[in-house]
C-alpha cells in the first residue's frame, strides 16, 4: 500500500531531512529547508520486473561516429569546451554577477549565427530590449539571434517543438526558470532540478548544444542543487575580478575534454576580447628587478601561464602582532612556507608582517608555487632583487626539499618563449631548451644561498 512521506529539501545545498529544523545539518544555513511535495513509497513487495521496454546493449567496439564538434568563433572559448561545441550536450556556465557572463554568450551567439548555424537567446533576468541595447553596444545588433524573454520552461519546450533544432540554446539563467508542473518558487531545489531535467532532455533528443546560466552564492560555488552539476555534461566558471580587465573561462568538469583548461578574456569597451598570450598580460608592467618579486610558470590544465608573484615584508616593534595578508593564493599555504623558512632555513618572520600578492588578480592553486613564493619571500626579507629573466617552480616539503612536479618541460618551453634565460626547479627535471639555463634546487636553504648571493 503506497503512502506519502514528507521530505525537507534546503534550498542552499539541496541536502534531504526528514523533518524541518531551523539549522540545515549538512551545510549549517538557517531556514533553509523547504517542505518538497510528498513522495509515494511502495511497498516492498512492489514488483517492477515487467511492462517496461527492453534495453538494447551495445558493445565497447561498437562503430560509432564521433561527435563533430562546433567551433564557436570564439578561440579561448573552444579551448576551455575541448575544442569546441558538442552537439546534444549541456553546459552549465556560473561567474559572479557582472563578471560578463552574458556579454560572452551573447558574443558566442552572434557568432555562430552569423556563421550560419539557428542561435536561440531565452532570458528569465532581462527583458528582450535590454538585450539588445547591450547587443548594438557591442557591435551585434545585425546578429540573426532568435530573442525572447520567458520563464516558462512549458512555454520554451512548445515554441521549440514548432521550429527546427536550433545549433545553440542559451538560458540565461535557470533559476528564473519555472514548470507549473512542480510545486515552489522559481530558484528552489525542486524547479531547478525540473526545469533543467526537461531542457536538458530536449537537448539530448534533438542534438542541440545547451548552455544553462547559473546563479553563484557569496562563497563562489553555482547555486542550487548539486546534482543540477551531475547531471550536466560540463560545468564552466566565469572568473575575475571586476577590478581587473582580465577574465578566465574555466572548465571544471568536461565529459568531453580536459578539466581545468582556461579560456582568458580581457574586458574591453565593445565587449570581451581574447587574450592569446595571456603571460604578455600578467606579466605587463615589470622593468626593473625589484626586491619581493618572483615569476612563476603556471599551468592551467595543458596551458602555461607565467603570473608574477609579490611579497613585501614590514619589520615590527617587539610585542606587536605581525599580520599575514594574502591576495590570489592559499593563506594556510602561506603560513605552513613561512614555518618551513624559519624552521629548515633559520629565517624569522615571527617579527615581521608578510604581504603576498599575485599580479593582475591571479588566483593560484598549482602547488608549483612553492618555490617561487619562497623565492619572493626570501627576497623581500633580505632587500635583494632576484636576478633579472629567471623564474621558480617546484613544490616544497615540511622537511625543506624541493620536489618534482607534472609538466616541467612546458612550463620550460613557455619561460624561454618570453625570454627567460634562467629556470629554479627541482632536481631531474631539467630537459634541455635552447637559450634557457635550468638551474636544480634541492634544499630550500639552497634557495637562500641563491636570493643572496644573486646566482
Amino acid at each position: 500500500m503506497a503512502k506519502p512521506k514528507r521530505r525537507y529539501i534546503c534550498q542552499a545545498c539541496g541536502s534531504v531531512s526528514p523533518r524541518w529544523q531551523g539549522q540545515c545539518p549538512d551545510c549549517a544555513e538557517w531556514n533553509t529547508l523547504v517542505e518538497e511535495a510528498p513522495q509515494t513509497v511502495f511497498s516492498a513487495k512492489h514488483d517492477l520486473s515487467s511492462g517496461g521496454r527492453a534495453v538494447q546493449f551495445v558493445s565497447l567496439d561498437s562503430p560509432v561516429a564521433l561527435p563533430q564538434r562546433r567551433k564557436t568563433g570564439l578561440a579561448e572559448f573552444d579551448r576551455a569546451l575541448g575544442g569546441g561545441l558538442v552537439p546534444g550536450s549541456a553546459i552549465l556556465m556560473g561567474g559572479d554577477p557582472g563578471i560578463g557572463k552574458s556579454t560572452l554568450l551573447l558574443q558566442t551567439a552572434a557568432s555562430i549565427a552569423n556563421s550560419g548555424g539557428m542561435v536561440v537567446y531565452i532570458s528569465g533576468e532581462e527583458a528582450s530590449d535590454q538585450i539588445r541595447l547591450r547587443a548594438d553596444r557591442l557591435g551585434l545588433g545585425k546578429a540573426p539571434i532568435r530573442l525572447a524573454s520567458t520563464t516558462s520552461v512549458r512555454d520554451i519546450l512548445t515554441t521549440l517543438g514548432t521550429m527546427d533544432a536550433p545549433a545553440l540554446l542559451v538560458i540565461d539563467s535557470i533559476q528564473t526558470m519555472h514548470s507549473d508542473q512542480i510545486e515552489g518558487a522559481p530558484g528552489t531545489v525542486s524547479q531547478v532540478r525540473g526545469c533543467a531535467f526537461e531542457l536538458i532532455r530536449y537537448a539530448k533528443e534533438n542534438g542541440v548544444a545547451l548552455v544553462l546560466v547559473g546563479h553563484v552564492t557569496k562563497d563562489g560555488s553555482i547555486a542550487g542543487p548539486r546534482v543540477l552539476e551531475h547531471m550536466v555534461d560540463v560545468v564552466m566558471s566565469f572568473e575575475g575580478e571586476r577590478s581587473h580587465q582580465y577574465r578566465i573561462l574555466r572548465a571544471i568538469k568536461n565529459r568531453f575534454g580536459a578539466v581545468d583548461e582556461i579560456g582568458v578574456f580581457a574586458m574591453a569597451g565593445a565587449g570581451l576580447e581574447e587574450v592569446g598570450n595571456p603571460s604578455l598580460l600578467f606579466l605587463s608592467g615589470r622593468e626593473e628587478p625589484v626586491p619581493g618579486s618572483a615569476v612563476f610558470p603556471a599551468l592551467e590544465g595543458t596551458r602555461p601561464v607565467l603570473v608574477e608573484i609579490q611579497a613585501l615584508t614590514v619589520r615590527l616593534a617587539s610585542g606587536a602582532t605581525p599580520r599575514r595578508a594574502v591576495v590570489g593564493w592559499d593563506s594556510g599555504r602561506l603560513a605552513m612556507l613561512l614555518a618551513v623558512l624559519e624552521s629548515r632555513c633559520g629565517l624569522s618572520f615571527s617579527s615581521a608582517e608578510v604581504y603576498l600578492n599575485v599580479a593582475g588578480g591571479y588566483r593560484l592553486t598549482d602547488p608549483a608555487a612553492d618555490l617561487a613564493v619562497a623565492a619572493a619571500l626570501v627576497s623581500a626579507l633580505a632587500d635583494r632583487p632576484l636576478s633579472a629573466g629567471t623564474a621558480w617552480f617546484g613544490e616544497v616539503s615540511l622537511a625543506g626539499e624541493v620536489r618534482p612536479v607534472a609538466h616541467s618541460g612546458v612550463r620550460l618551453r613557455e619561460a624561454a618563449k618570453l625570454g627567460f634565460t634562467q629556470l629554479h626547479g627541482p632536481d631531474g627535471a631539467a630537459e634541455k631548451v635552447e637559450g634557457l639555463r635550468y638551474s636544480p634546487i634541492r634544499l630550500l636553504p639552497n634557495l637562500v644561498d641563491r636570493v643572496m648571493t644573486g646566482a
